[in-house]
């Protein structure tokens, strides 16, 4: 199969967030342990494997180093900003994922539809989140909660920008307390007051991604937790910065339609291709 890095959420190389995308030549999937072994050998957090159904209907798996996951936003704008500059695709897709059916809107910048937004829990004690994250003494003016827009994660705010770049993590912890939440990450989030709607930092360590420089899914679910939480209009544009603390600058954008939908995206860089030769 053909696969290609694509750097997502950025319009240089080297970038946004990286993803494999891989291409399958045929109608059925590999096995899921060759899967995941390629998302294994090309190292990136996830790979995107890319089924084309039809002219604008594709079904899209998504594996890390260590697992399935049912849906990864930075690796479908990769996926379909990718079909976009090598093959020509434009205008409304379909992409049939585990977390369900989306719109995808192709072109320079990708746009995709979420899944239905949710508040999954509100967490009452916090102290061991912030602890897992180096911070003590802080009362938080929002609450903390685990929200989805097809994945959960946790939403977490911090004082200020400065506090979410210098944090003293401790990725067995945030392991640990993620994987007894039944959620994906910690989406740890500033205010800056500079023209973006929050700065944001995203830790999964129990799925083998110990920090991501864009994710479109979890800054999805963030969009839908701060209308909750009264801080952003009901619709509207909206903008997350990522990645500074990885030197891998990130703009994801997001979008609230009247009826509520959310959608998430922005543009890609291809930096590299090949073809995968599996003798096995």
């Amino acid at each position: 199969m053909k696969y290609y890095i694509v750097d997502a959420f950025t319009d240089k190389p080297f970038g946004g967030n990286p993803a494999g995308v891989a291409l399958l030549d045929g109608e059925i999937f590999p096995d899921d342990s060759l899967m995941r072994q390629i998302a294994a050998e090309l190292r990136y957090s996830e790979t995107a494997f890319v089924r084309r159904d039809s002219g604008k209907e594709f079904t899209v798996r998504y594996f890390t180093p260590m697992a399935e996951v049912e849906l990864c936003g930075h690796a479908t704008i990769a996926t379909f900003a990718l079909m976009h500059q090598a093959f020509g695709l434009s205008g409304r897709c379909l992409c049939h994922t585990k977390a369900g059916d989306l719109s995808i809107d192709a072109g320079e910048r990708v746009m995709m539809q979420m899944a239905t937004p949710e508040i999954v829990e509100t967490i009452e004690d916090t102290e061991e989140i912030y602890r897992a994250l180096g911070i003590t003494g802080y009362t938080p003016n929002l609450p903390v909660m685990i929200a989805s827009t097809g994945l959960p994660d946790f939403m977490i705010q911090v004082r200020d920008v400065a506090t979410l770049q210098d944090m003293r993590l401790d990725m067995e912890a945030i392991a640990e307390i993620t994987r007894r939440y039944h959620a994906v990450s910690f989406h740890v989030f500033a205010f800056g007051g500079d023209g973006h709607t929050a700065h944001v930092r995203d830790f999964g360590p129990l799925y083998g991604v110990p920090e991501e420089s864009a994710t479109g899914t979890a800054n999805a679910s963030l969009t839908h937790y701060l209308q909750q939480n009264g801080c952003i209009p009901p619709t509207g544009d909206f903008s997350f910065l990522q990645g500074e603390a990885m030197g891998r600058p990130s703009v994801v954008s997001t979008r609230v339609t009247a009826d509520g939908t959310i959608y998430v995206g922005g543009t890609a860089a291809v930096v590299a291709e090949g073809e995968l030769r599996l003798r096995i």
